[in-house]
């Protein structure tokens, strides 16, 4: 046991926890749960915080990011699931390295494992919020500083509890729920608002894509049509190749119990699911809020001001690109600074990816000697090898760290390219909503076998 978790100890007792149920909930419990935690997370999202200035406020510079950190600027969630991730990515750097040295198949180092990233998570949630307040993305009325960040600060915390709300009795992450809420309610207003421009509502001449679309149509200015009808066709492109891409996989032969049925272990292509991105994304994101937040401090600013320069997304280049070679003739030569970056944008977020993606199977028991001692222990076995634990991992070594790279790499080039194209919601949020969605669905089938099969509940650990 790490010394550094040791010396934590004192303080995990007195961290509220929610309990975890003596039994597992139904299908239709879990649901109710999940539905129940979305409806407070979109009512904390219209709550505005008491004592703002709106006139003063700077957090429009972070629009792009509300996607990626479930928040939204101005209200209870501000400063979203920001300080969860964090806690997340600064605990999983410490133990990739060694500086922290703990044991996950172990439960009690598990446990507080879990208690030192919850304690972090709530010392962040007012740290961030202090951020937002003094960087200026959000701007106090006189006499209101404290009140604000409070309330900012309290948010966060409701969420960080709602997470674990959904891990215990709801299905799927709660993290990953907001963050497809989030996205999915933008793409679906940006799409159909039927407000126009003044605010008035009016379903006949609204201001979303479709109605635009359908006005210049009907107007015969065909290109400006075109024009809003392509962030959309381009989101539906990328929704059918995460789609397409979730169902590739490297089938390993397995046998069942002494009778040695047949059987396959599937390993998928994005076996490590969208988490790099969600990391990569919020380890970005972070790095922005404290270029934008450190603005008024000299020294700290500008660092990471330069930073920021060379890992901001460069949101919709490929779609000038593609305008320029059109109506421009192919030039493109004063895009080139523009270029370079996104190249260095893509290579940098690319290699984050696989670093995240290597940690997080370690940490969430993925790797090949914890899959190999979960199907040992479940009465499985690879034909044409001896039952044991230690050979079974030779064979998943050949392809679960392969795996995890390739999909690491691939979920980071697609969420980067994407952001180069313009898409709604951003290209990152549109590829975290689909894995997330596909993840939920996954998890309902399984549920939903599980209630069917409670004796194979109970042999997969289910």
């Amino acid at each position: 046991m790490s010394a550094f978790l040791n010396a934590l100890e004192p303080f995990y007792r007195w961290l509220p926890e929610v309990k975890t149920p003596e039994q597992q909930p139904s299908l239709s419990n879990r649901l109710k749960w999940t539905f129940g935690v979305l409806l407070i997370f979109f009512v904390m999202g219209a709550v505005s915080v008491i004592g703002l200035d709106l006139s003063a406020s700077a957090g429009g510079q972070l629009s792009t990011l509300q996607f990626i950190l479930a928040s939204n600027i101005g209200t209870l969630i501000t400063v979203g699931i920001g300080p969860i991730v964090l806690a997340s990515i600064i605990l999983q750097l410490l133990v990739g390295g060694k500086i922290i040295n703990v044991d996950l198949s172990n439960p009690k180092d598990k446990a507080r494992f879990s208690s030192a990233q919850k304690l972090l998570a709530l010392i962040l949630c007012f740290f961030e919020s202090l951020a937002y307040v003094i960087g200026g993305l959000v701007a106090p009325q006189a006499g209101w500083f404290i009140p604000v960040v409070l309330q900012i600060a309290l948010g966060s915390i409701i969420l960080m509890y709602l997470d674990e709300v959904v891990s215990k009795y709801g299905i799927g992450s709660g993290i990953g729920l907001f963050i497809a809420a989030g996205v999915a309610s933008h793409i679906v207003w940006r799409i159909f608002n039927p407000f126009n421009t003044i605010g008035q509502f009016d379903p006949l001449n609204g201001s979303g894509l479709l109605f635009l679309f359908f006005a210049n149509l009907g107007s015969g200015i065909l290109g400006a049509g075109v024009a809003y009808l392509l962030p959309i066709l381009i989101t539906l492109i990328i929704f059918f190749v995460v789609v397409f891409v979730e169902g590739m996989h490297v089938n390993i032969p397995i046998t069942m119990g002494r009778a040695g049925v047949g059987g396959r272990f599937p390993v998928k292509l994005l076996y490590v699911s969208n988490v790099p991105v969600i990391l990569a994304a919020a380890f970005l994101a972070n790095i922005q809020l404290l270029s934008t937040a450190g603005q008024k401090i000299p020294l700290i600013g500008s660092v990471f001001a330069a930073i920021s320069s060379f890992l901001t997304t460069p949101n919709g280049l490929l779609v000038t690109i593609i305008q320029q070679l059109v109506q421009g003739g192919g030039d493109i030569a004063f895009l080139l600074p523009q270029i370079g970056h996104a190249a260095v944008y893509l290579v940098f977020f690319t290699i984050i990816c696989v670093v995240f993606g290597k940690l997080w199977v370690e940490l969430a028991g993925q790797g090949s000697g914890a899959v190999s001692e979960q199907l040992q222990r479940a009465g499985m076995s690879i034909p044409g090898f001896r039952r044991d634990p230690r050979v079974m991992r030779q064979v998943l070594d050949r392809y679960i760290p392969t795996i995890t790279i390739l999909g690491s790499a691939f979920v980071g080039i697609l969420a980067g390219f994407a952001d180069l194209t313009n898409a709604l919601g951003t290209g990152t949020g549109i590829l975290l909503t689909v894995g997330i969605v596909y993840r939920l669905y996954e998890d309902l089938a399984k549920q939903q076998v599980f209630e069917s099969n409670p004796m194979l509940a109970k042999m997969i650990g289910g």
